[in-house]
């Protein structure tokens, strides 16, 4: 692999920098003191631009290079998520039930590993916009920050990101021109009936059975209502009712996901979601409330931007260590935002086996740090060279 050599040379920093950022995780907006970090390693590499308070703890940071010429994003999540840690880690979270369980501080190293080197070398033309964003999980941070005007404040023109990738083999990228995420709604349904004895069911309305019914139902919108070939998702997660083995509640709650990437599609999940649960409501005597939060759209890459940066993460891992069209998944991300501003791309870096995103005993690899620091210091060289 063709990781810069500066890069490799200080990969023991990298690593220190997210074993520290890993033990003090911060959630959603309130990364004050992982933002505080970011900056002071900023100032000791240099660079003098930073404008922090963005989208409460956000910050962005530009690097000047050498003449004229645009201005490219990097971006880089920085929060954990509410899990209790069960690595048994020496550096494992000093915060009990929150964990970088997604590898956002390894993100949050390869952009300031990228950052030193940048800082060091200034082998391009223009500039570089470093984006330290919070609230990836859930808090829709990368929207924030855009409505904070940071496309218009910095005149940034292209925009890229990467995502650790467990079970995908250690060094490898992946990306894909289009789709590359879907969007993510969510629902929630609360089912409210009369309560009574066990015994006598025939004096209650029944809720339990209800929500079985409005499940088994929302199950047929794919089986029956889409177009097969367009992809879609719909998870019932959660059902919550009842007290006793003798009781029938009052009350039951349904809540769970929805992935698509047709807008087309998605307003048809809405429209039959609401006539299902009205009319399973009906049909067992009770009254039924849905309410469908509609989340992060897909995240889209430009084509262009896709297959640019599939040929420099090929300069660093090597052509057959890149897969410039590994189709879409259901996952979600709020990098979405970013790119329905600015063309660009997002990509996957392989990081080996090891536990699942978002899974308790989850570690993000260190030796992939000076790959992917490699490859956003040479995506700026090979975008914006000096002439």
């Amino acid at each position: 692999m063709a990781v810069i050599n500066r890069i490799a040379g200080f990969a023991d920093e990298m690593t220190a920098w997210r074993r520290h950022l890993h033990q003090n995780p911060e959630l959603q907006f309130e990364c004050h003191q992982t933002a505080a970090f970011v900056a002071e390693r900023l100032r000791e590499f240099g660079i003098s631009e930073i404008h922090e308070g963005i989208a409460s703890s956000g910050l962005v940071a530009i690097i000047e290079g050498q003449g004229t010429g645009p201005t490219i994003g990097l971006r880089a999540d920085m929060d954990a998520l509410p899990i209790m840690e069960a690595t048994g880690l020496a550096h494992a979270s000093v915060n009990a039930g929150k964990m970088h369980a997604c590898g956002h501080d390894g993100h949050t190293a390869m952009l300031l590993g990228a950052a030193k080197y940048l800082a060091e070398t200034r082998n391009f033309a223009g500039r570089v916009a470093l984006i330290f964003q919070p609230a990836e999980e859930g808090g829709g941070g990368a929207k924030v920050m855009c409505d904070d005007g940071i496309m218009e404040r910095f005149d940034i023109d292209q925009v890229y990101a990467l995502h650790n990738a467990p079970g995908l083999p250690e060094g490898k990228m992946v990306t894909t021109p289009g789709p590359i995420m879907a969007a993510v709604d969510t629902f929630e349904i609360v089912i409210t009936g009369h309560g009574g004895h066990g015994a006598m069911p025939h004096e209650t309305k029944d809720p339990v059975v209800a929500a079985v019914g409005i499940v088994s139902a929302i199950q047929t919108i794919v089986s029956r209502n889409h177009y097969a070939i367009e992809d879609l998702v719909i998870s019932v997660t959660q059902i919550h009712t009842g007290t006793a083995e003798n009781i029938v509640p009052a009350e039951a709650y349904i809540c769970g996901t929805v992935r698509t990437f047709n807008p087309d599609v998605q307003a048809m999940v809405m429209r039959r979601m609401e006539q299902i649960v009205a009319g399973q409501a009906a049909a067992y005597d009770v009254s039924a409330r849905l309410d469908y939060q509609i989340g992060y759209p897909a995240t889209v890459n430009d084509a262009g931007a896709a297959e640019f940066a599939a040929l420099v993460a090929a300069l660093v891992v090597g052509e057959d260590n890149v897969d410039a069209a590994a189709g879409r998944e259901m996952g979600a991300e709020d990098f979405a935002y970013m790119l329905q501003e600015r063309p660009g791309a997002y990509l996957f870096l392989g990081q080996g086996e090891s536990a699942g995103l978002h899974h308790p005993e989850y570690e993000f690899n260190d030796e992939i740090a000076p790959i992917g620091a490699s490859f956003f210091a040479r995506l700026v060289e090979t975008a914006q060279p000096v002439e």
